[in-house]
């Protein structure tokens, strides 16, 4: 390319990529094929509106690209012509912000799970804007288990009456009870919504069980454990029961939010990256890396629990897990960067009933999608959790080592 500075730049960052141990659960790599989709012509085109109805000419192959994405979500997650998808929206957050927008008037109640006990700014927090055009009921995680206890959490529904429940998280480490979900809602007439952002690639891979038989509406990221873009995608079940009872066709509401109501022309690179990535996810070897993140996830956290890390909820059912850092006399944020210091890349994150400030809590998140990627298995998962602790307990550099381990299962990206 003739732009050096930002050639240096992206040459900078694959060799940081390539070199680092990447534990950020929400991160992945993706593959040339998706890379190559994004960096495609259809970044050129405007389209507004959607398939057969669109603002501007010359949409041929936009409408293609955006029914075959539709097309191969339904096939990836084994749904009936009930489900419509919309693949406009430009990341999870205003996804969020779109069902919310189509279903609750301003003012009204959601419920969702408290940001400091795993759940996500857009699920009602106050600074979020989904926390100031509604008001938020939150529900929490047990004190002593870590694990949602469904029984409060309905007690909490009945006395609120929200217009809809979220579930799915950002840091909860163990499977949802969608079934207890639905009951709840169905007791007061709520939607749910879950978002599977996190674990859509587990749910893709057949490692997690399905929300899509008791959600009303799911949305999720596409660039978490699904390995594609930064993007988003709502499913909107229009014969739901709960929509037949409120005599509303979701799926026409959600799509009128996401277009006109929030944003302008889709992303269409995006889209066909996104289509990209269900096909890649449709795949047998998938469900190998699937079941395989699980088991990474399930070796880390016990390989920590073996060298005196106490993991919140004592374990993981998915791909990430919560390190309480409570008894180490270190904070997240100086636990992150002691760790980034040798290439091992994580992020702070509270813990349930943290008593430290969001800004450096008490623990730190791990996950295993990327370092799954890149080909490591369960014995690469003691390796660095002994890297890990020898980096926050005993203060060692670690950082060659690292480096090695890298080398051993490299990118695939050329440079």
């Amino acid at each position: 390319m003739n732009d050096k500075e930002v050639e240096k730049l992206i040459a900078a960052e694959i060799k940081r990529e390539e070199e680092t141990v990447n534990l950020i659960p929400s991160e992945n790599f993706v593959s040339p094929g998706v890379l190559g989709a994004l960096g495609s012509v259809f970044t050129n085109k405007y389209a507004e509106g959607y398939p057969g109805a669109r603002y501007y000419g010359g949409n041929q192959y936009a409408d293609e690209v955006e029914r075959l994405a539709q097309e191969r979500a339904r096939e990836l997650f084994n749904l009936s012509a009930n489900w419509h998808v919309n693949v406009q929206p430009y990341s999870g957050s205003p996804a969020n912000l779109a069902v919310y927008a189509a279903l609750v008037p301003l003012g009204e109640k959601i419920m969702g799970l408290q940001l400091d006990m795993g759940g996500h700014l857009t699920h009602g927090h106050k600074v979020s804007f989904t926390g100031k055009a509604w008001q938020a009921v939150t529900y929490a995680v047990d004190k002593e288990t870590e694990l949602l206890d469904y029984g409060e959490v309905k007690r909490i529904a009945e006395k609120e009456k929200p217009k809809i429940i979220i579930a799915g998280y950002t840091a909860y480490p163990y499977r949802i009870d969608f079934e207890k979900f639905r009951e709840i809602s169905d007791s007061i007439g709520a939607y749910l919504m879950v978002d599977m952002s996190h674990f859509a690639g587990l749910v893709a891979g057949r490692a997690y069980p399905s929300p899509f038989e008791y959600a009303d509406i799911v949305t999720s990221t596409v660039h978490k454990t699904l390995r594609g873009p930064r993007s988003a995608v709502i499913f909107a079940n229009s014969k739901s029961k709960t929509a037949k009872i409120k005599n509303i066709d979701i799926a026409k509401k959600i799509d009128r939010a996401v277009f006109p109501g929030l944003q302008g022309g889709p992303h269409l690179n995006q889209i066909a990256a996104i289509a990209t990535t269900f096909y890649e996810a449709a795949q047998p070897e998938f469900r190998d890396y699937a079941d395989q993140v699980v088991r990474n996830a399930k070796t880390l956290a016990d390989s920590l629990k073996k060298l005196g890390f106490r993991i919140v909820a004592n374990g993981t059912e998915t791909h990430l897990l919560l390190v309480n850092l409570g008894d180490k006399n270190i904070g997240g944020s100086e636990a992150s960067d002691l760790l980034e210091g040798e290439g091992i890349i994580v992020n702070k994150n509270t813990i349930p009933y943290d008593p430290r400030s969001p800004m450096d809590p008490s623990g730190i998140r791990l996950g295993t999608p990327a370092i799954t990627t890149r080909g490591m298995k369960e014995g690469e998962m003691e390796v660095v959790a002994d890297l890990i602790s020898r980096v926050l307990v005993n203060k060692e550099k670690v950082k060659g080592e690292v480096e090695e381990l890298c080398r051993r299962y490299p990118l695939k990206y050329d440079k």
